[in-house]
């Protein structure tokens, strides 16, 4: 991972508006996104046709959105970029019309991070809805399903990204996870 307190300066200086700050921060956190691009692509159901680099350039122009970057730390940058990357996906299943289910195609799966269950199969759809609920419900556990889910970031990656214990972790991922789980299976 890139140097936190490094990125936290940078991000401080691109959010008081310093000339090339933003570039800065892009340059040394694209390894990382491009990571989590990655990963994120490589559960979704054969035939996707984004990049990891295509994804990483939406996300951060759906983050640069007003020309600021406001976030004060590495933590929130990267959750915001979680969940630009999210709303990328979901935009472009709802353009492709991948809402529908079609038989012996292989759907996204809540288990796919973790080898501890089966999990339910979901569209990227349903899951963003589903996620918005549980998001206005409990903000952090919707948290930890951005870091988890679709940045890809490990148990551990996940509680030094939020500053709570490996095992605080966990007990909330499990839980969002049946709690998202439940919901996918009533619609």
């Amino acid at each position: 991972m890139p140097d936190a307190d490094r990125i936290t300066r940078l991000l401080g200086a691109a959010g008081r508006g310093e000339p090339g700050a933003a570039d800065e921060v892009l340059a040394a956190v694209y390894a990382e996104l491009s990571g989590m691009a990655a990963a994120r692509l490589a559960a979704l159901p054969p035939g996707q046709t984004l990049q990891p680099t295509a994804l990483v350039h939406e996300a951060y122009v759906r983050l640069l959105g007003g020309g600021e970057l406001p976030w004060s730390d590495r933590r929130r940058f990267f959750a915001a970029a979680a969940r630009a990357m999210r709303n990328h996906l979901v935009d472009e299943a709802r353009r492709k019309g991948r809402v529908k289910r079609e038989r012996g195609r292989e759907r996204e799966t809540l288990s796919r991070l973790d080898d501890d269950s089966a999990g339910g199969l979901v569209d990227l759809v349903a899951l963003g809805e589903a996620l918005d609920a549980l998001e206005a419900s409990d903000p952090i556990k919707a948290e930890i399903v951005h870091l988890r889910y679709f940045a890809g970031l490990t148990v551990d990656e996940t509680a030094q990204a939020i500053g709570v214990a490996p095992s605080t972790v966990d007990l909330h991922w499990k839980y969002a996870r049946a709690t998202l789980q439940r919901a996918l299976a009533d619609d």
